[in-house]
């Protein structure tokens, strides 16, 4: 096995509530599913029984304008209820009685506030017009994990190296961090703007003193790094640039190896064959 270290954490972040703004950490315990309290709610469409997702913009891009927040750190045995912040400066927690109803009336549609994921659960993927991706101008149905509201993989990581290749290649785009939703941001040692964690797939990062994350597959991107959201404009030369000069691709998905503690600044390994 080779190890070498690649770079070093440069922050975290966690989404309790699916589609919804997430919240940075200092640090973070990672389980089986990612990190602790990751989109461990989410919002259910009562009239299609789907997930309500960013992924269909047309229905949903209002969550995006919502954030949410733990009112306690986030424990194995029980996770903490989640303090959502609403577009017009109020706050509901998901403890209370009528939040349902109150994000129903905000969201213009009729939603129930999930805590657990049921063992079967959907949502509405639309693909607007741009080359390179999957489908165009359409929407799709994406099943997710069996018993979770992730869409795929539990561990999202992307580094700084892309999102400033990305910029060079789109000056006039804003590719913040926050468009992509990572759960790790790691800033690579060579200071240079560059896809260079699509050569990691296949190998595995070890983090701090014990994570490891097995780099499963690249990261396709969808529509939600387009969308307006925590200040950045609507913008479709977002995932026109992913599409055009890397394949669709920014960022890596992964599963977790080995449980254990991150934080910012731990280092980043990456071990492969």
């Amino acid at each position: 096995m080779v190890r070498s270290l690649v770079g070093s954490v440069a922050t975290l972040w966690r989404y309790p509530v699916k589609s919804m703004l997430g919240e940075e950490l200092e640090a973070s315990e990672v389980t089986e599913q990612g990190l602790l309290g990751d989109r461990a709610y989410a919002l259910l469409d009562t009239q299609s029984g789907r997930v309500a997702s960013a992924k269909n913009p047309k229905k949903w891009a209002k969550l995006l304008s919502f954030q949410a927040a733990y009112t306690a750190m986030p424990m194995r045995e029980a996770l903490p209820p989640v303090t959502v912040s609403l577009p017009d400066g109020g706050s509901v927690t998901s403890e209370a009685i009528d939040t349902s109803s109150i994000l129903s009336g905000l969201l213009g549609r009729d939603v129930q506030l999930l805590s657990s994921a049921p063992q079967t659960a959907s949502l509405d993927q639309y693909w607007p017009n741009v080359e390179g991706t999957a489908h165009q101008e359409t929407t799709t149905e994406l099943v997710l994990p069996p018993g979770t509201f992730f869409d795929s993989c539990f561990v999202h990581a992307i580094t700084t190296a892309t999102l400033a290749r990305l910029q060079e290649l789109y000056p006039d785009g804003q590719f913040d961090l926050r468009r992509f939703r990572p759960n790790i941001l790691i800033k690579p040692i060579a200071d240079e703007a560059s896809f260079v964690e699509d050569a990691w797939v296949g190998s595995v990062l070890a983090i701090g003193d014990k994570v490891r994350l097995s780099i499963d597959t690249a990261c396709p991107r969808c529509v939600v790094t387009t969308l307006a959201q925590a200040g950045l404009p609507n913008d479709l030369g977002i995932l026109q640039t992913t599409a055009k000069h890397n394949n669709v691709i920014a960022g890596i998905r992964a599963s977790v190896l080995q449980s254990g503690s991150i934080r910012r600044s731990d280092s980043v390994w990456l071990e492969s064959q």
